[in-house]
């Protein structure tokens, strides 16, 4: 890993984990929503973890590295999928599962987590698909809550939500099959890139479940969940 391609990515890692670490928090304190603070949390950790091994140096055998392995498969699999739209229907659905089921999306992600690191491997074509798949389903739902923020008034936040999805999708769609000219060995350039869009993602549908969650409290049960209200437009 050359000077550039460390500064890079020590420059997007400290970016998403400091923005997980800052919004997770908050999501546990400020709205009481476990799974989205969990998962954000994950992130943050995951992002302290590369932190530490490329200040190190990247050893395939190292601890660090299966952490590294069991974070990224955590998170693609059913982490920032299930975990994530679990957490986001409080805001959209007005359903906050109980904790079998939390415990249930966590153990599923904790397998799977598991799986990849304890056998660290290429990941294979049914892995991508699935992988892929799944964080699709995800930014067709974050297009969703970004028409609900629009109709509202938010639209400046439905404008950051959509495009952070769309990065993001670009992201998952890539993740195993795409290699930029130029990068080296680990993909140093290509995680660089995505982690910047992973801590875009972090702070964007943050603020857009804020805002989502303020209009839910403006309004009364009966009243229409997308009728205009005033709402805070601004990051």
């Amino acid at each position: 890993m050359d000077m550039i391609h460390m500064i890079l990515i020590l420059i997007a890692n400290v970016a998403m984990l400091v923005t997980g670490y800052v919004y997770g928090v908050r999501f546990l304190r400020r709205h009481h929503n476990f799974l989205l603070g969990f998962e954000w949390l994950v992130i943050a950790l995951s992002g302290t973890n590369v932190l530490f091994l490329a200040g190190t140096g990247v050893s395939h055998d190292s601890f660090s590295y299966h952490l590294m392995v069991f974070f990224d498969a955590f998170s693609r699999s059913f982490g920032m999928t299930l975990i994530f739209i679990l957490g986001m229907l409080t805001i959209t659905h007005h359903y906050r599962p109980n904790w079998i089921v939390e415990a249930v999306a966590i153990t599923l992600a904790t397998v799977v987590g598991l799986n990849r690191a304890l056998d660290v491997r290429p990941v294979s074509t049914g892995w991508t698909v699935f992988y892929t798949i799944a964080n699709l389903a995800v930014a067709v739902f974050m297009l969703y809550v970004a028409i609900r923020l629009w109709r509202i008034g938010a639209r400046n936040h439905a404008a950051w939500v959509s495009f952070a999805t769309l990065l993001g999708a670009i992201i998952a769609v890539s993740y195993d099959i795409v290699r930029i000219p130029g990068d080296d060995a680990d993909r140093t350039l290509f995680y660089s890139i995505a982690m910047a869009v992973w801590a875009l993602m972090l702070v964007t549908y943050y603020y857009g479940y804020r805002v989502l969650e303020q209009h839910n409290q403006r309004i009364t049960p009966a009243d229409d969940a997308d009728s205009p209200a005033a709402v805070s437009d601004s990051l």
